[in-house]
């Protein structure tokens, strides 16, 4: 029997809701301090004597920390097991966090946002390729949506940190949006405890009693019977000699999926990144206020139900195309928008896709790749967005000058483009086993 054959004989219960609170809260903690970034910079320049594109230095420095945390850690989980990455990823997310909220110097500051980065960076792929090891097949882009969702609390709870502390006037905002933001990641390096290695990498490494002894307490949660003696667990098999992400099997698929992760983060950060600034200096009626991005957040989460939906009733690759195509059509809006309500009313229709897009991208890429390079292909993709996210405010940055409406078509753009690519994917995983 295959892991995925005992996962679903158990089904999606008790074992997974708890897992899915714990990644999730770190999930949301992730989002904090990716999002912090644009949230922060105004009050560093001020509390440092700089201009917001010198404060903006800490979201290039966490953006490089997460691509060399993306990629090294994703590979280090495929080598020495999923559960002592997590730990050790986010205590580091914790303690790094938490002092950033307390630094004295803008260059011990930017220290921090570095190792901060690379705790998150290493976070993000290693936490999908363990929950999606850990669920069956018919429930899995689901819950992998589910996860992702917990982005939007992540979002919703930042720019109403941000909201409180413009309307009490702190008067270093970004101690206190720093130290929210680390709040839910020291909570979790003591949750994780809890969570067991992943059953698919145990047998991979050859230990099947380690193995059919958490099999057997994810089946025991959910109220199902434990396995039957006789019941030998079969090992995923191992990549073969020089098969790679971009061995000849998976080369074609890598390089689309790493090219659309590359596209959307372009996109989504740039509009987000920039977004906060904007908005307070150059918005009109009830899109120039904080509580206009707490109302972005909110329209993610239909977003993230919808993606939940398509996944599994369109299928990955289909409920990936039609979100991008609904974010390019958002941007687009937004350029031709005419009124502040029309505006306001695209940049809605921007947040709902581009987050069901972030949804059914993460429910679609840990199924595209073996046990044995899960997370290897995870860690690549994340550390794909992560060069979107660090060439986002420095390579648009000029086109942003030139009118944010004009760089929002830009995104529009890439976001049609990187639905074209997904067509070249030669792969649907909806409903497939992936140990």
């Amino acid at each position: 029997m295959t892991v995925d054959d005992a996962l679903t004989q158990g089904g999606a219960g008790r074992f997974q809701r708890r897992l899915l609170g714990i990644f999730g809260l770190v999930w949301a903690a992730d989002a904090m301090q990716v999002l912090a970034i644009g949230f922060t910079a105004a009050s560093i320049a001020g509390s440092f004597g700089l201009t917001v594109p010198q404060a903006l230095q800490t979201g290039t420095l966490f953006f490089l920390g997460m691509f060399a945390g993306a990629t090294l850690f994703g590979r280090i989980a495929d080598r020495i097991g999923r559960r002592n990455v997590l730990l050790l990823t986010v205590l580091c997310d914790a303690v790094f966090g938490m002092a950033s909220a307390f630094a004295q110097d803008f260059t011990v500051l930017l220290a921090l946002r570095f190792l901060t980065g690379m705790a998150v960076g290493g976070t993000l792929p290693v936490d999908y390729a363990l929950m999606a090891e850990f669920l069956p097949p018919r429930n899995r882009g689901r819950w992998l949506v589910w996860l992702e969702g917990f982005w939007a609390i992540g979002t919703i709870v930042i720019a109403l940190t941000a909201w409180i502390a413009h309307l009490a006037g702190a008067a270093e905002a970004w101690r206190w949006i720093f130290a929210v933001a680390a709040l839910p990641a020291l909570l979790g390096v003591f949750l994780r405890l809890w969570v067991p290695e992943s059953p698919m990498f145990l047998l991979r490494r050859g230990q099947e009693d380690k193995a059919r002894a958490v099999v057997n307490r994810v089946l025991v949660g959910n109220g199902a019977r434990a396995l039957a003696p006789e019941v030998a667990l079969a090992a995923p098999p191992a990549p073969e000699v020089g098969q790679g992400i971009f061995g000849p099997d998976l080369r074609k698929r890598s390089i689309a999926i790493f090219a659309t992760w590359f596209l959307v983060s372009l996109s989504y950060y740039g509009v987000f990144v920039w977004l906060p600034s904007q908005l307070a200096s150059g918005g009109a009626g009830f899109v120039k206020s904080h509580g206009f991005l707490v109302l972005l957040a909110l329209a993610q989460i239909p977003g993230y139900a919808l993606a939940a939906h398509g996944v599994e009733a369109w299928g990955r690759k289909r409920t990936l195309q039609i979100f991008l195509i609904l974010s390019a059509i958002g941007c687009a809006l937004f350029t031709l928008a005419a009124t502040p309500l029309m505006g306001g009313l695209a940049l809605l229709l921007m947040s709902f896709a581009l987050l069901g897009t972030w949804g059914a991208l993460y429910a679609f890429t840990p199924e595209l790749y073996p046990t044995g390079l899960r997370a290897t292909g995870m860690g690549t993709a994340s550390a794909m967005a992560r060069v979107g996210g660090l060439l986002a405010p420095s390579l648009l940055g000029s086109v942003v000058a030139q009118g944010f409406g004009i760089a929002i078509g830009v995104f529009a753009g890439l976001l049609v483009l990187a639905a074209i690519v997904t067509l070249t994917i030669p792969a649907e995983t909806r409903n497939k086993a992936i140990g």
